[in-house]
């Protein structure tokens, strides 16, 4: 900001120089009319770079919160969590393949390995435990496959026309999530969103100048306008 005054201040006292060249061997009206013009011009430079600075500190503003969002989770990455539902598949066992859905507890219930936690592990590391808990004298080196066939929903209110459950997909943006819901009513605040995170108590707002990635289990808000 600094910087960008000092450059404005050099051009002001240029245009003040070129001024004072015109006015040599004019009148005192022409001289007064020239510093006049001049200081015009040096007000509507530090304008400039007022707005300059302002817009600057929006738009470091904006791509902070862009930068501090979380990025969508992937199938290898994604934590499971009730009510997801998964395939799980032990090669030569059918009696334990199957599908089965994460519990309130976070548990689901394996044939000969009992409970199992789920809820906060990827699909790698359930492989891992069901693997593991088979291999105690029960199957010999069991070969595991775990993946997801469905998320637990989300959930979207406010202004919108159709508020409710709505089942989850990779890649989903709170955008989309609004086109599911029928898009904004009349009322809505189309420039920003009430988020809270699946296992959070806590609201949080986001611009909707930038894609926002929605998570299995979120609770969108949109809010309405007062203008």
């Amino acid at each position: 900001m600094e910087l960008r005054i000092t450059f404005f201040r050099r051009v002001f006292f240029s245009i003040l120089r070129g001024f004072k060249r015109r006015s040599i061997g004019g009148d005192a009206v022409m001289k007064q009319r020239s510093v006049h013009i001049a200081a015009l011009s040096l007000l509507s430079i530090l304008c400039l770079a007022i707005v300059s600075g302002i817009g600057g500190r929006f738009a470091g503003s904006a791509s902070a919160q862009t930068q501090g969002l979380a990025p969508a989770p992937s199938a290898s990455s994604y934590v499971l969590g009730s009510n997801d539902r998964i395939r799980l598949r032990v090669y030569g066992e059918p009696d334990i393949s199957g599908e089965y859905e994460v519990d309130a507890s976070g548990h689901i219930s394996v044939p000969l390995a009992g409970p199992m936690k789920a809820a906060g592990t990827t699909t790698r590391e359930l492989e891992r435990s069901i693997k593991s808990a088979l291999s105690k004298g029960i199957v010999r080196d069991p070969r595991v496959n775990v993946e997801i066939i469905a998320y637990r929903p989300y959930y979207i209110l406010g202004e919108v026309k159709k508020s409710g459950e709505y089942p989850y997909r990779l890649g989903l943006t709170v955008l989309d999530a609004v086109a599911s819901a029928g898009g904004f009513t009349y009322r809505a605040n189309e420039n920003k969103v009430y988020l809270r995170r699946a296992g959070t108590g806590v609201e949080e707002t986001y611009a909707l100048d930038a894609p926002v990635p929605v998570f299995p289990g979120d609770n969108i808000r949109v809010p309405e306008r007062y203008f």
